[in-house]
């Protein structure tokens, strides 16, 4: 899954694709598309309001003005491509599909009853994660007691939900950086495979993350090397699929790992 931000304010850089005037530049979006689907993006992942811990989020009009285009255009020139888009609002959901038809809903916020109902309703797929509060005020947290329990307690809620609103498809995020220590994400990165009793698949969304780079003292320009390095932790650990800046760079991981496999 290839992260394209179509924001000005997302935590890494080299992820944001508007203009330099915060503009939507379609040459820019369609070359960068073009190039995460060369080097083997299965699905191109659209967020058009930045959910990073402590950020703040657009209004829903502004959200749709920047992502709207960008849907517009994948459908006119890349009508094959697989896309999901990162938002937390139903009237986003309902627009862009209205906008393109069917396509995966990224939602950061673990789900309102608004959110499951659509979701239900039109038959999409839907990346539940685990976090707790909302994009602002997501740092860091002490108070769980066994973090893996926490978020298994979580998700067995999820699941429920899911089932309650005809959600029949559902991929599992454990919510890597959101309202957990650096020790509680490495807990769960090691744990990982404990999340596969539910039969989803997992999601791993590890992409420069503070977590690697804060205590190696290095930018997240600076933590490629050690994104690669988490995301063979988590194939081996059960993951199904990477959440990436760097699509190139992940699918050689996925090749090396695939490689190590053979007998």
């Amino acid at each position: 899954m290839g992260i394209v931000n179509l924001t000005d304010d997302s935590f890494f850089a080299g992820s944001r694709f508007l203009g330099k005037d915060g503009s939507f530049d379609p040459g820019l979006f369609l070359s960068r598309v073009a190039s995460m689907r060369s080097e083997g993006a299965d699905i191109i992942d659209l967020g058009a309001c930045s959910t990073r811990p402590g950020s703040e989020s657009v209004s829903e009009e502004e959200e749709w003005l920047r992502l709207k285009p960008a849907l517009d255009l994948l459908a006119r020139e890349d009508p094959g491509v697989d896309i999901s888009v990162d938002t937390f609002r139903p009237g986003i959901v309902t627009r862009a599909f209205d906008t393109i038809g069917p396509f995966i809903v990224n939602d950061v916020s673990g789900g309102s009853d608004a959110m499951w109902k659509l979701v239900g309703g039109k038959g999409l797929t839907y990346v539940a994660m685990h976090t707790r509060g909302t994009p602002k005020d997501m740092q860091d947290l002490t108070d769980y007691d066994d973090v893996v329990s926490s978020v298994k307690s979580f998700f067995d809620g999820i699941s429920e939900t899911a089932d309650a609103f005809g959600v029949k498809d559902w991929i599992l995020d454990p919510g890597f950086g959101f309202a957990k220590t650096v020790e509680q994400n490495w807990r769960i990165l090691r744990e990982l495979s404990v999340f596969k009793e539910f039969g989803r698949p997992l999601l791993a969304g590890l992409s420069r993350k503070s977590f690697l780079y804060r205590p190696l003292g290095i930018t997240p320009a600076e933590a490629l090397p050690a994104t690669c390095a988490a995301n063979l932790v988590a194939l081996q650990n059960g993951a199904d699929i990477l959440r990436v800046h760097d699509v190139a760079a992940a699918r050689q991981t996925v090749e090396v790992y695939r490689q190590a496999l053979i007998r």
